[in-house]
């Protein structure tokens, strides 16, 4: 709920939660796999504002095979000449699979339209498209979820200089970033616009206040394990066996193969 800003979330309470939510979505995943169903999860919202870290929690504990990213790089040159959404059906879920969109087709509705990436006409049609595009999907059986993950100015700068200042996410900087800042204003209009075309009944936006991480994370997961009617699945019975007597068999003598340096023995 938007209003008061609310104190940061205390780590122990977070790590506690995190884990019985991270439990949650792997009883999510069994229920999608055993039912078949599809499901899609889109992340948007303004640069540095946790899409990324909230992605991995999600896919903390889940199976690859099941659970995917879909973090798509610029358009190829042949891709340009596609119908627009088309690069993005083709990452769709089959059944029994989750797919979750780090960015997704939104893309026109924000940077290409405020950067001039793309054309009024192109932007113009995407807002006339998208909601059929999205009625098209959940007509279909897909469970899609829109969130929208809220940052201040403030916040954003202050993450922006860690970043910079940090060399294991310097990479998640790039020159397109910074210049959001300067931008802040003309975002902020995109936004509300995209918002206007569609946050439709069919697919509705869920915006997540996310100057705290933590609770960002946790109020996003809890929201999409409450928005999905999945049920527990019982997995199957397994039981560790019995290792067998040894036949003979003899390890290769050590110094036949080249071992990696115990690097850890010298901390």
């Amino acid at each position: 709920m938007a209003g008061k800003k609310a104190a940061k979330l205390p780590r122990k309470v977070y790590e506690k939660e995190l884990r019985r939510l991270q439990t949650e979505l792997a009883r999510l995943q069994e229920w999608v796999r055993a039912e078949d169903a599809r499901l899609v999860v889109v992340f948007e919202g303004r640069d540095a504002a946790g899409k990324g870290g909230t992605i991995k929690r999600v896919t903390e504990h889940l199976n690859p095979r099941v659970a995917r990213i879909a973090a798509l790089p610029k358009p190829t040159e042949r891709e340009r000449t596609q119908w627009y959404f088309q690069r993005y059906v083709q990452h769709l879920p089959a059944a029994g699979e989750i797919v979750l969109f780090d960015r997704s087709w939104y893309n026109r509705a924000g940077v290409e339209h405020v950067m001039g990436f793309c054309t009024k006409e192109e932007h113009q049609r995407f807002l006339r498209q998208c909601p059929i595009f999205e009625r098209m999907l959940v007509e279909d059986g897909i469970l899609l979820r829109k969130y929208w993950f809220s940052v201040s100015d403030t916040e954003q700068q202050e993450r922006f200089r860690r970043r910079l200042e940090d060399p294991l996410r310097r990479w998640k900087l790039s020159p397109m970033d910074l210049e959001s800042i300067t931008r802040w204003e003309a975002y902020s209009r995109a936004k509300d616009e995209m918002m206007v075309h569609t946050d439709i009944p069919e697919a509705p936006w869920y915006v997540v206040e996310s100057d705290d991480k933590r609770r960002a994370r946790l109020n996003m997961i809890a929201h999409l394990l409450d928005s999905v009617p999945y049920h527990h699945v019982s997995p199957p019975v397994l039981e560790l066996p019995d290792r067998p007597a040894s036949t003979g068999y003899e390890r290769t003598p050590r110094e036949l193969q080249t071992y990696v340096p115990d690097h850890a023995a010298g901390l």
